[in-house]
C-alpha cells in the first residue's frame, strides 16, 4: 500500500540528488534511512564516554578476582 506525503519542491529536488537513474523516491529514502540507522549505531558503539582503557580494566579485574 502506498501513501502520499507533502514535501516542498526544494526537498524533493534534494532527495532526487541522492538517487540514481531509475531509482524511485521510495528506494532513495529507504537507502538513506538505512544509512542513517547504521551511522547512529556506529556512533553508539564507538562512543568513548564512560569507558576505560583495556589495560586499566585488566588491572581492575586482576585485583578483583585474585586467586
Amino acid at each position: 500500500m502506498n501513501t502520499t506525503i507533502a514535501i516542498s519542491s526544494s526537498t524533493r529536488d534534494q532527495i532526487r540528488e541522492f538517487g540514481s537513474k531509475g531509482e524511485t523516491y521510495d528506494e532513495i529514502l529507504a537507502r538513506l534511512l538505512k544509512s542513517s540507522k547504521e551511522r547512529q549505531l556506529q556512533e553508539l558503539l564507538m562512543d568513548e564516554r564512560d569507558t576505560v582503557p583495556v589495560s586499566d580494566a585488566l588491572k581492575r579485574a586482576k585485583k578483583r578476582w585474585q586467586k
